[in-house]
């Protein structure tokens, strides 16, 4: 990919940058923050780098990690008087939004939480994030952390980030309803169908999903793709090598639209926000949600019965390979040697051993980490971890496609489920903004 590819897209939301810097006042963080510490961030979005002696560094990251962020900076900063950090918080898709909107005018914050696959890899192909490939190296990371996740932050031709998680996806579902009514966990597709076909007769939707951004629905659909595709195919369409436009999609499409129609979803998902899909599962209203490891964490912030849950793979066929994906901590290309230490400290505080046990339920165990420790009442992750080595992992669609690809593919989704597209058409449409992609991006 040439370097310097996506910043037509830059262009796109200037017009947008002057409005939202204009309601953020003065934290930086655009209308997704829903809190900071005490320092306030500079308009630019930026800290004011050294001010007295003082490092002073930003970070917009998740605020579903809010109460274990608030108290590991007020610590930080009390420990560390030559620096202060200062966060900001979104939602999941806020801080997507937020950040392509700083980087187009040249505002990101220091550090910022992301994804691997093409969500971080914008920002590399773009020269906006920090190469950490000689830092590592000085600061021997080849023996911190575990070579998988290292090469799922390699991203446009660098080492694009501080590793923080290595997450797989599986089915989480209630044990207590499948008793209930008979059910086994499925080991073939067709189990898989007739659970939900039970499950559905006896008033409980079979999977919560919710549409809004597209993310969510789209884990059921590429575990269909996985399912019709088989794992060769899959593989090959996902970087391109093969067409979308193929009976395979077309089937996995159909079945997406045959549940959508048998109410195997929550009534609106269409419309309804992923971050609650779990509400529906913890009420007993709905049995499986597909989810990754964070998923114990959830159940332990909410205060629910552990008991209750348990995983199993996706009946695709084949291994019944996982979704996976990794997540990191991005810096700015733009980052003093100050700003860049300030934030490693801050960094390797954050995801220390200490801060991880205490606050287990606010991070995507286990850390990635050489010789990191499974996290205590959280018995669902190491069976899932476990599972991904048996049965192996494919790249979660919205990191293996760019980012224009995939809202094609959520674009899609909505349209079905609306009844306003067939699988066909659907199918076609994928592969149309994958060609015209690629024919941008020559």
């Amino acid at each position: 990919m040439k370097a310097k590819k996506g910043m037509a897209f830059l262009l796109a939301v200037m017009m947008l940058v002057t409005m939202v810097l204009a309601g953020c006042g003065n934290n930086g963080a655009g209308t997704e923050t829903t809190g900071t510490t005490d320092t306030e961030v500079t308009a630019s979005g930026k800290s004011s780098g050294s001010s007295g002696g003082v490092t002073e560094v930003t970070f917009w990251t998740l605020n579903t990690r809010q109460n274990a962020v608030d108290p590991i900076v007020e610590a930080f900063n009390s420990q560390n008087k030559d620096i202060k950090v200062t966060v900001a918080y979104y939602d999941t898709d806020g801080i997507k939004d937020a950040c392509k909107v700083a980087a187009s005018s040249g505002t990101l914050p220091n550090m910022w939480f992301n994804w691997g696959g093409s969500l971080g890899g914008f920002y590399a192909d773009n020269g906006l994030c920090y190469d950490l490939t000689e830092y590592a190296k000085k600061n021997d990371w080849e023996n911190k952390f575990s070579a998988g996740v290292l090469n799922l932050c390699q991203l446009g031709g660098q080492l694009s980030g501080y590793p923080t998680s290595y997450n797989v996806l599986d089915v989480y579902y209630r044990k207590d309803i499948f008793a209930q009514y008979g059910i086994q966990v499925p080991t073939t597709f067709e189990e898989f169908e007739a659970a939900c076909a039970t499950l559905k007769e006896n008033g409980i939707t079979p999977i919560s999903t919710a549409g809004l951004n597209g993310w969510h629905v789209m884990r059921f659909v590429e575990l269909l793709i996985e399912h019709y595709a088989g794992s060769e195919l899959h593989d090959s369409m996902n970087t391109f090598d093969s067409s979308y436009n193929c009976d395979a999609v077309v089937q996995a499409l159909a079945k997406y639209k045959e549940f959508c129609e048998k109410g195997y979803f929550p009534a609106g998902f269409v419309t309804a926000d992923p971050n609650d899909t779990r509400m529906a599962v913890f009420s007993g209203t709905a049995a499986m949600d597909i989810q990754g490891q964070w998923y114990d964490g959830m159940i332990i912030q909410e205060e629910q019965d552990m008991n209750l849950y348990d995983t199993f793979a996706f009946p695709s066929g084949g291994t019944n390979r996982l979704s996976a994906f990794a997540e990191m901590t991005q810096f700015n290309a733009k980052n003093t040697d100050a700003q860049l230490e300030a934030c490693m400290k801050f960094m390797d505080y954050y995801y220390s051993d200490e801060n991880a046990e205490k606050y287990a339920e606010y991070y995507n165990m286990p850390l990635p980490k050489i010789g990191a420790k499974m996290p205590e009442g959280q018995p669902n992750v190491a069976k899932m971890l476990a599972t991904a080595e048996t049965n192996g992992t494919f790249t979660i669609t919205d990191q293996a496609f760019p980012t224009e690809v995939a809202d094609a593919l959520f674009n899609v989704q909505d349209a079905i489920a609306n009844g306003q597209m067939e699988p066909a058409e659907g199918a076609a449409k994928i592969q149309e903004a994958i060609e015209a992609y690629q024919a941008a991006n020559k």
